[in-house]
């Protein structure tokens, strides 16, 4: 099923509008919740870092707060045992009455990140773990009868659950990574594979990548979604001088020390690589500011490798076609994300939700005829 998903934080802040606030502040996440909801959003991602508060209990209380928003929790294997990660997401589930629970598989990019929980595992070891966390993670959802399994990092005897989803498999794994290693656990495993908003040609040959994998392993129901950060207005050129405004605010508070990084955490451990994905973000930042027509790269290429920092410039209309082009690379869900966090939510519901749904029923229909005449 098709998807628009946005994120939610746990206080106000973005490279625009540095950090303030209490690190969970309640008042909030509830009228930014709602927000999402009224816009029209399907689900958003609560993420996940060494220093963040607990996704879960974030979780609790967006769906609290709401009456149909779904949330994709952002999870990163090898702290809780997937036994007990089914449970708590089978809980939530049952709680809010089935089809508003999803979790986003991590492994963790950052070096310096894990060992702050006390990981110190090689990147390929946090794959392998990641790989035998979700197959387990899924048995567990699945299963009504007694699991044993011993593996290289979980063993677990007679697990057994009183709590499964309302629906079988009603809770989607999502997953995210684009090293050979990523590929391999995700295009076995995921029924969502997460991609930043590259460039229309890099995302078809990923997908088609991804796709032989999936295949190789039986998992041909594999879907995508792509993460962009739209910048939208009522005219084309208003749109521009938005971006243009945001791209000034986040030097600004770059050049004066402000920052969306509170806590001052090292991203990455002293001679430690970023991650692939952010790697890619960054080769066509520097390639030229502006990919196919309107996917902006001005923020990317000054804030740095930090995550998904790309989107599309423009009307409403102009972003929802935008993103529709990534429809027959197999990209069904679309997150986005802004820097007036509040701000871009509400333009979105108003400007942009309304003609990305419009564009993705008639895909969808276009789809149906050409099954039934098949």
């Amino acid at each position: 099923m098709a998807e628009i998903l946005g994120m939610i934080s746990s206080q106000r802040g973005s490279e625009t509008d540095p950090v303030t606030g209490p690190a969970v502040d309640p008042g909030w996440i509830r009228e930014f919740a709602r927000a999402h909801e009224e816009a029209g959003f399907d689900r958003v991602l609560i993420g996940y870092s060494s220093a963040s508060p607990d996704g879960f209990a974030l979780a609790s209380a967006v769906l609290q707060a709401t009456e149909r928003l779904g949330v994709l929790i952002a999870h990163r294997p090898g702290f809780v045992a997937p036994t007990v990660v089914a449970r708590k997401l089978a809980t939530l589930d049952q709680l809010t009455g089935g089809g508003r629970v999803a979790i986003h598989h991590i492994s963790g990019g950052s070096d310096a990140d894990q060992a702050r929980d006390g990981d110190f595992s090689t990147k390929p070891e946090r794959y392998r773990r990641t790989a035998e966390f979700m197959d387990l993670l899924r048995r567990s959802l699945d299963s009504h009868e007694p699991l044993d399994h011993s593996g290289e990092h979980y063993r677990v005897r007679d697990a057994q659950s009183a709590v499964h989803p309302v629906r079988p498999g009603g809770i989607p794994l999502w997953f995210g990574g684009l090293s050979e290693d990523a590929v391999r656990v995700g295009g076995a495993h995921a029924d969502v594979y997460a991609l930043f908003g590259e460039t229309k040609a890099e995302v078809a040959g990923r997908t088609a990548v991804i796709r032989e994998v999936a295949a190789a392993a039986g998992n041909e129901d594999l879907r995508f979604s792509l993460s962009t950060r739209p910048v939208v207005a009522a005219t084309e050129e208003e749109a521009w001088e938005k971006a243009d405004r945001y791209l000034e605010l986040a030097r600004a508070h770059k050049e004066a020390g402000a920052t969306n990084n509170p806590l001052r955490l090292r991203r990455h451990a002293p001679g430690e690589k970023s991650a692939v994905s952010a790697d890619r973000l960054q080769r066509l930042a520097r390639e030229r500011d502006v990919h196919d027509e309107r996917l902006w790269f001005g923020i990317t290429k000054e804030m740095g490798p930090q995550g998904n920092s790309s989107g599309h410039v423009g009307t409403g209309q102009q972003v929802a076609d935008a993103l529709l082009e990534y429809w027959d690379f197999g990209v069904e869900n679309f997150l986005i994300r802004g820097f007036d966090q509040l701000g871009d939510v509400q333009d979105w519901g108003e400007l942009l939700i309304p003609k990305l749904r419009a564009g993705i029923a008639e895909k969808q229909a276009a789809a149906w005829q050409v099954l039934a005449g098949a």
